[in-house]
């Protein structure tokens, strides 16, 4: 196959300024070194030792997090004004504070799971 299509950032790379942050995929499993975050009842992990932004989470059962983000990975981006990254999307997840100092929310964007990330 013979691809005629050139290749092209995203546009939240080449327009918008968003920068690459982690992939987040979610696992049932246990994983070496989670921590937890109380207020989206997850445990997350891998993050801090990954070259590339790899995350690995866990949800509990009763996690506020929708399904889709707990079934499907997602890509994230650091933003500098997230409200005005989240303006006129269709939010999946309102925005919160997992940890001090971070804004967090999700959008879906062509069907799958997109988290903004803004740091204050």
């Amino acid at each position: 196959m013979i691809h005629t299509r050139k290749f092209q950032e995203p546009l939240p790379a080449a327009r918008l300024g968003f920068r690459y942050h982690h992939i987040g995929i979610p696992t049932k499993t246990p994983r070496p070194g989670e921590h937890y975050i109380p207020g989206i009842k997850t445990w997350a992990s891998g993050f801090e030792t990954s070259l590339y932004g790899v995350e690995w989470l866990r949800f509990e059962a009763d996690s506020p997090v929708p399904l889709l983000v707990q079934s499907v990975p997602h890509v994230a981006f650091e933003v500098d004004d997230l409200d005005a990254a989240v303006a006129g999307k269709e939010v999946i997840f309102p925005p919160f504070t997992p940890f001090a100092g971070v804004r967090s929310a999700m959008i879906l964007d062509n069907g799958a799971p997109v988290e903004m990330l803004e740091f204050c």
